[in-house]
This record gives structure tokens, sequence and C-alpha cells, in this order.
């Protein structure tokens, strides 16, 4: 077994234009002072990285390392989280995704998911050259908008979704396969990939493609009321990183899953720091050592009460405090009896 690495930051959440949030060697200083070893970059943050550059030149991928080693860190992955998304949209969320893609291809979904596609083939390219071997990504959404059968769904209309789903990332799949790279999909709400039957869906399409993985992330799962640690059980051999996120789920007479069209801080559902929600980490982390995980167990902080920067601080030491340092030898060794073939067959009443 491997002791699982970490703790780890995903930058997302905290990119901004004030010092120490404004550029990557500034905010790897940040995230190293607060016990963090890794950090976890999103593509999209212009002032951290320019990807179309790290796929292109090895010095300036090094330039990134060596930054982040002045500071004792490591960049754990890449995320193309909104760009991700833009590989399938539906039209319903054409207006909202725009945003998520330069304004030269606003109001054309093709040349936005051509440019979307193109994002994720840089990334493949730039993670090898970083050194990495996963990366972090959304599949994208063409059935989310009927998610509840209301009115009756026609005939065919998922197994066409996730066909057409199927046959927009295998290419993609293809690039990071030739680039030696794990591509993890965030199974998420909002996604066609949003549980693990919409999963095995996809993975059936893309021929059980072997960089197709996943990003686990249980705080999504306590939203669903789906068994976060029974999914650990089916899918370890696919999961490859893995988001330190918490949530809790309080229903009541008004609202449960849905939400009501409430905000985060009304939700029934709502993600939280670490440690202020429900999830069980230490049955996480356990089953996580327990199937030898060897990626970073990396934070991810999304909580509508506390300050991000509190937040940040008490993840690292949540995050240490619950790595389990996996042991060399049984615990009962001290009583082994050193028998031999002989000694067992005689025990057996063999010989």
């Amino acid at each position: 077994m491997r002791t699982i690495k970490g703790p780890a930051i995903f930058l997302a959440q905290f990119a901004g234009d004030k010092a120490p949030f404004d550029n990557f060697d500034n905010i790897c200083k940040w995230a190293a002072g607060l016990g963090y070893g890794g950090v976890q970059v999103p593509s999209w943050v212009s002032s951290f990285i320019d990807l179309e550059r790290a796929a292109t030149s090895k010095t300036y991928a090094d330039e990134l390392t060596g930054t982040a080693a002045r500071h004792g860190l490591k960049i754990t992955e890449l995320s193309t989280h909104l760009q991700g998304q833009l590989v399938a949209v539906h039209p319903a969320y054409d207006a909202a995704f725009d945003g998520f893609a330069p304004a030269s291809v606003h109001g054309n979904s093709k040349a936005r998911a051509e440019w979307a596609v193109q994002q994720l083939k840089w990334a493949a390219q730039a993670s090898k050259n970083l050194g990495l071997t996963e990366h972090a990504t959304f599949s994208g959404a063409l059935a989310w908008p009927f998610i509840y059968p209301w009115p009756q769904r026609p005939a065919g209309l998922v197994e066409e979704a996730f066909d057409e789903l199927a046959r927009r990332w295998t290419p993609i799949l293809d690039e990071f396969d030739r680039n030696g790279v794990d591509l993890c999909y965030e199974i998420h709400p909002g996604e066609d990939l949003h549980d693990g039957v919409t999963y095995e869906m996809f993975l059936a399409r893309v021929k059980n493609h072997p960089r197709a993985n996943l990003l686990y992330d249980p705080s999504h799962f306590v939203l669903q009321c789906l068994n976060y640690l029974d999914y650990i059980d089916i899918y370890h051999e696919r999961i490859r990183m893995f988001h330190v996120k918490d949530a809790e789920f309080n229903p009541t007479g008004r609202q449960g899953v849905y939400g009501g069209f409430q905000s985060w801080v009304n939700r029934a559902g709502r993600f939280r720091s670490l440690g202020d929600g429900q999830v069980d980490f230490a049955g996480i982390f356990s089953k996580l050592a327990q199937y030898d995980f060897a990626g970073w167990a990396v934070l991810e902080w999304e909580c509508a009460l506390k300050h991000p920067e509190d937040g940040a601080r008490e993840g690292a030491e949540f995050i240490a405090a619950h790595i389990i340092r996996v042991t060399e030898r049984a615990f009962d060794d001290f009583a082994a009896g050193g028998t031999d073939v002989a000694a067992n067959r005689k025990m057996l009443g063999l010989s």
C-alpha cells in the first residue's frame, strides 16, 4: 500500500486580482505558508498559466514547475473544468456558458466547442510537459435538461445524447493517451456524468477507454443521497484523483434534493468547509488507503458561510490529520510462528 500524497489545494476558488492571489508565484508562496505540499492549477486562469505555451514549450513548463518548487510545492494536476463543460452544451445553456469562452466564439456553439476541444488537447500536452499523469475536467452535458422525465422522454433520447458525448470525447481521450495522462472526470450535477450509472453508460460507449477515469469528490454525492463509500468499493480501479470537499444535506418539510431555487445559504444541501459538514472522511481516507490510491488529497474549498482564507488554513490541517501513513507489516506479526510446509501439513493432519 501507498500513503496518499498531500495536502494539496485547488487554486481556482482563490484566484483574484490582489496579492497573494494575483499570480502563480505569489499564490504558491501563500499555499506553502499554510502547509500545503501541492497545488492543482486551473488552466483557464491566465495569471497562473498560459495553457498553449505550456503545451508547446517544455522550457516554459519547466519554469512553472520551478516556481512551485521554489516554495517547496509540486504541481499535482491541471484542470480544464470550464473548457470540458463546453465540449457538450445543450442549447438551453448556450448564453450562460458563453462566459467560459473567449468573446470571439460567443453565439457560435460550433466554434465554442472546437475551441474547447483544442484547450483539452493542449492540456494533455501541457500535462506531459509538466511531468503530470492525471488531469481534471467536466464531461459537459447534452441530456441534463431531461434529468427528470416530465414530460416523458422520447425513446432513444438519452441514448443518442450519450452516443454523441462519446463521439466528442473519444478523440480527446486518444490525445491524452498519446501523452500518457489519465483524463479524470469529476462526477458532478449539471454534467451528463453525474453518478456511477451515467459514468458506466459513457464508459461503455468509449469502449472502456483506459484514460476515461474518475475524480472522486464525495460532496456531490452527499447532495444526491448517493452512498459515497460504496462508490469507492465499486470504482476504485478508475479513481485517479481526489477532491477533499465537505457538504451537508438537511432536508425539511419545505425542500429536499432540488433545493427550491434557493441560494446556497438557504439550500437543504450545501457545500461546507472541511470538518463543518457531514462527510465521513475517516471512512474515505481508510478506503482509499485500502485500495492503494496513489494520488493527491486536494482541498477544493467551497462554502457559503466561512471565509475562504480560513477554510484554506483549516483545510491543510484537516487533510494532514486524515492522511493515513500505511503500515509496512501486519499488526500481529509479533505472534508469527515461523512454520514451514511440513509444519503446515502436520497442522492440517495431512502428514
